[in-house]
């Protein structure tokens, strides 16, 4: 597969060390020891890729961040980072490295909101702020990324409007269950109210200009169907032209799974070992098979493109829609909210189609050096120790 192989579409997660204390992922009370985490030789092996997000964790946690983007350039055509936008001096230090990288800040509603759900103080100046300054830098590939529940869903509307204004992108995602956010108890309760959010920005996207919103606007559509436990509208292809690998060198499908799907690992084998290998085939299999529906960027982005007359004609439908009313996109062309209006399906059922299991024991995918850590300690007074070293070696 070496020589005339296809270009994949691959996310690394750096770190599972995370600052940020969010309602919806536990991750921060599960972080990977730094002396694991995967290293620039590991980096070096892995394939060509069309796209990588970089992710955690916090991946501005790893002082080492510029000299993994600098492997990482050498084979991917482009790179997104996603961050919770604390550590402003390092963003835009690699900023100015690197102008033509993506980068993604967690921002869950506008100041209040976002503050109470993300537990950063002082949380949405700071990731506001350093929007403000790529922007300012010239930087183009830049944006909000939200997580859309019910706390914040009226925040939706206000908060892409905000990065409409200041010219920036504006990714949005609801709440997933899996082992990558050490969480089972995520679930939408109010679906109505929050898939009227959706709605509302759904016709903004497609009374865009931008081509590129009028697909987002379908993205959007996606996660209203998701949060209402429906199969996906597009097939999954997680592990057949796109990957995870974590900060142990595991190479994964994803990181939607219940528990952490390993195909191999690159820190002991070559990636062509890896891809075709039995177990590779396995999860492959297990893919193929998958109930959990998921809706994520990671997963339905490649699939757009892959099957692009799905999502083209849904566009097209409604920009036709578009020249006779102000309002071309309703939810209920959704079968299961006019079901759900009419009485014809219970809440009840709704949360038994979604992934919400609240007496699931929750695999957190950490290696046993990393769970050894954790042995009388918790997992945010580890990150913190680490941060405060890392600022006083800085200072000095």
């Amino acid at each position: 597969m070496a020589s005339n192989e296809k270009k994949l579409n691959g996310t690394v997660i750096v770190t599972y060390r995370c600052n940020a204390r969010c309602s919806m992922c536990n991750r921060y009370k599960a972080p990977s020891k730094p002396e694991e985490e995967i290293s620039i030789e590991t980096i070096k092996k892995l394939p060509k890729m069309y796209f990588t997000n970089i992710t955690g964790g916090e991946p501005f946690i790893r002082t080492d961040l510029p000299d993994i983007v600098r492997e990482l350039y050498k084979l991917s055509d482009r790179i997104v980072i996603s961050t919770n936008g604390f550590f402003t001096d390092r963003i835009v230090a690699l900023a100015k490295e690197f102008p033509r990288i993506g980068i993604r800040i967690s921002i869950e509603g506008l100041e209040q909101t976002n503050n109470e759900i993300r537990g950063l103080e002082n949380g949405y100046q700071r990731g506001y702020q350093t929007l403000k300054t790529l922007r300012e830098m010239g930087m183009k590939d830049v944006g909000f990324g939200m997580t859309v529940q019910d706390r914040n869903a009226p925040d939706l509307v206000p908060l892409y409007d905000i990065s409409d204004e200041m010219g920036m992108e504006f990714a949005t995602a609801s709440l997933h269950n899996s082992f990558y956010f050490v969480e089972a108890k995520n679930i939408i309760h109010d679906r109505p109210m929050v898939a009227e959010n959706f709605e509302q920005l759904i016709n903004k996207l497609l009374q865009s200009k931008s081509p590129k919103k009028w697909f987002r606007a379908y993205f959007n559509h996606g996660l209203i169907n998701y949060i209402y436990g429906q199969p996906r509208l597009l097939p999954c292809d997680m592990s057949f032209d796109t990957f995870f690998i974590d900060p142990y060198g595991d190479v994964m499908p994803c990181n939607g799974t219940k528990d952490k799907e390993v195909m191999g690992n690159l820190n002991s084998q070559t990636w062509d070992e890896l891809w075709n290998s039995p177990e590779a085939e396995k999860v492959r299999t297990k893919v193929r098979h998958c109930d959990r529906q998921c809706w994520m960027i990671g997963s339905v982005s490649p699939a757009m493109h892959k099957y692009i007359w799905k999502p083209g004609w849904w566009v097209v439908k409604h920009k036709v829609k578009g020249l006779f009313t102000g309002h071309p996109y309703s939810m209920y062309e959704n079968k299961i909210c006019c079901d759900y209006r009419d009485g014809k399906v219970t809440k009840e059922y709704l949360d038994t189609c979604s992934t919400c299991d609240l007496k699931a024991v929750v695999n957190n995918g950490l290696s046993e050096a990393s769970k050894a850590q954790l042995i009388g300690k918790t997992g945010e007074e580890i990150v913190d120790n680490d941060i405060k070293e890392q600022m006083q070696t800085t200072d000095k």
